[in-house]
């Protein structure tokens, strides 16, 4: 009788669940409910490998992170598999990515250019908060166990989604170490 009454507890909770937005203004599904909330900065802590979004100074949304080879420090140049770290703008949305779904990240701003053209080498550039490409998409989550792009910002296709509805162009990130 217990087990009984705790499925039908269970089974409406459920069924209750999705009618109910989130505190991120998603219907659960990752689709923007009406009138949802939209980040006004993003923060990415590099150490952490996370991911947040954040509405007025308040975190709504926090994502788990894949991130360069190199991980640590500062891009300095092109082909060094690291993640940049300052402050940055969203940008160009590709829905077409070869890694799903992708959105530009500013880089290189004015003094990484500078920095570079100091040290006589190539900043490089297409820096991206991206889902995973197909040949990763079974690991899911897991594709987060190791750092593996070329500099980018990895989550999975599904945060992808939710990311892609919850940011849009313009708005600032800042990432730290």
């Amino acid at each position: 009788m217990i087990r009984a009454v705790t499925l039908v507890i269970a089974l409406v909770a459920a069924l209750a669940a999705p009618a109910a937005a989130s505190v991120d203004g998603t219907a659960g599904s990752g689709a923007p409910a009406r009138g949802a909330i939209k980040a006004d900065k993003v923060l990415v802590l590099k150490g952490q490998r996370e991911m947040l979004l954040l509405r007025e100074g308040k975190v709504f949304r926090t994502y788990k992170v894949a991130l360069g080879i190199k991980p640590r420090g500062h891009k300095e140049q092109r082909g060094d598999n690291r993640t940049p770290e300052g402050q940055y703008i969203l940008g160009g949305r590709n829905p077409e990515s070869r890694f799903y779904k992708s959105i530009h990240i500013s880089y290189p701003n004015e003094a990484d250019r500078a920095a570079a053209r100091a040290r006589g080498v190539n900043p490089g550039g297409s820096i991206m908060i991206h889902g995973v490409p197909p040949d990763l998409a079974d690991l899911g989550a897991d594709h987060r166990l190791w750092d593996w792009t070329n500099g980018c910002i990895a989550v999975t296709n599904r945060e992808m989604d939710e990311i892609w509805n919850l940011v849009e162009a313009g708005t600032p990130i800042e990432i730290r170490p």
